[in-house]
């Protein structure tokens, strides 16, 4: 992969996992969440892992 493919690819895993975590994916088990009352943090481990396999599952299917 060049350096330019790998960037469009980081890219396309944060949005779509920042698209999938907004309109239902969210709150996988594994995905990191912190309540502090006034500070509020998320980091969506497993579903931007899902998304990187079916991202990549599907850019072989389509290199074949």
């Amino acid at each position: 992969m060049r350096g330019g493919t790998v960037v469009f690819y980081l890219l396309l895993v944060i949005l779509l996992t920042m698209a999938s975590v907004q309109y239902g994916l969210g709150r996988l088990p594994g995905d990191i969440v912190v309540d502090l009352g006034s500070i509020y943090f998320y980091l969506p481990f497993t579903t931007a892992i899902i998304v990187a396999v079916l991202l990549g599952v599907v850019f072989w299917f389509f290199r074949r």
